[in-house]
């Protein structure tokens, strides 16, 4: 008689599934805020809503993943950081909402499951919760054999936060005279990375572990360095000034997130050589001879999030970004826009 088949001989080991639990639950435990009713492990996540303290709530919610920089950690195998950019793609548009992030749950796929690799990336997941005082409630682990190249895994997050529906940011109060504040991002963050690796590899033939005098440090390092998480500063500003729009610089760059936000009597003018633009940026546009244009469509060019604000605050808001360790610069502003006009220029 033939032997009975297994799960495990199918590739699927549910030991090492139970394993990663236990050895993530400390990871996950840590970011808990009081409203969580449950441990992990269970078949869902219960989250209490203290509904006595709000007076018209309304649900923020987003997801996103971390993209094609896995293939970096991946070739570099180090996994600490990635979780810290899934963290930051998610809740970083939970924020220009006005939103307060509550829970975050994550989704973890590969084909073999490794433990140790994958209580690193959770290690980075749980740490930028930490950062964005969010609750890492719950996930999903997924082994998919012959899915995946082998030491090769996907990430996806889902956040959902809160606001007040009276102070919900949605950029309809954006005015003709309000000014563009951007605050600077922390390198790549986690966009672009299909034209990054294009360049790297096929254009300038460096190495990962390649030290570049410009950039002060490998490539690697460079490449890897985490996506900012901005829910703390964005939350201070909003406890003490009016903010007319929040626009998160991430796919599509300048040229395609900022109009998202405008109406349709808006228009943005932005100056050139108003804000620093850092060197991993200047590398990549001469490496690959890359035009302005598409620079400012694909990447974040040293900006994480604008701020569109009344003229008024600009200073106050700049000084308040500044105390709190924020690169901060006042990038352009507000004009009227014609029927013919595009949402926004470089100028």
């Amino acid at each position: 008689m033939k032997r009975s088949l297994t799960y495990s001989d199918a590739g699927v080991d549910i030991e090492a599934g139970s394993n990663l639990v236990e050895r993530i639950k400390p990871l996950v435990r840590a970011t808990f805020r009081p409203e969580v009713i449950t441990e992990i492990g269970g078949f869902a996540s219960l989250f209490k809503l203290h509904i006595d303290q709000w007076k018209n709530p309304v649900l923020v919610s987003s997801t996103d993943g971390v993209g094609t920089k896995l293939k970096i950690a991946f070739m570099m195998d180090k996994h600490d950081t990635v979780g810290i950019d899934l963290v930051a793609m998610v809740l970083n548009d939970v924020i220009v909402n006005g939103g307060q992030p509550l829970f975050m749950l994550d989704y973890f796929a590969t084909g073999k499951l490794k433990i140790d690799t994958a209580v690193q990336v959770i290690r980075g997941i749980s740490e930028g919760c930490s950062q964005a005082d969010c609750s890492l409630i719950g996930g999903e682990t997924a082994e998919m054999p012959d899915f995946y190249p082998d030491g090769e895994y996907d990430l996806a997050g889902f956040g959902v936060g809160i606001v007040e529906n009276e102070e919900i940011i949605d950029g309809s109060q954006i005015r003709v005279g309000d000014k563009l504040i951007s605050i600077g991002s922390s390198g790549l963050h986690s966009n672009g990375y299909s034209l990054v690796r294009k360049i790297v590899f096929d254009r300038t033939k460096c190495g990962l572990e390649d030290h570049i005098d410009e950039l002060g440090r490998t490539l690697g390092e460079e490449l890897l360095e985490p996506t900012k998480i901005y829910v703390r500063t964005v939350r201070n500003l909003l406890r003490d000034f009016p903010i007319h729009g929040i626009c998160n610089i991430t796919g599509g760059g300048l040229t395609e997130n900022i109009p998202r936000i405008l109406p349709a009597r808006c228009r943005a003018i932005l100056r050139n050589g108003s804000w620093e633009i850092p060197p991993i940026f200047e590398f990549l546009q001469r490496s690959g001879e890359i035009e302005t244009a598409e620079m400012n469509r694909t990447f974040n060019n040293g900006i994480g999030m604008v701020l569109i604000v009344p003229e008024q605050e600009t200073d106050n808001i700049s000084i308040r970004l500044e105390g709190l360790g924020e690169k901060v610069s006042v990038i352009g502003e507000i004009v009227e826009r014609k029927n013919d006009e595009t949402a926004l220029q470089f100028e």
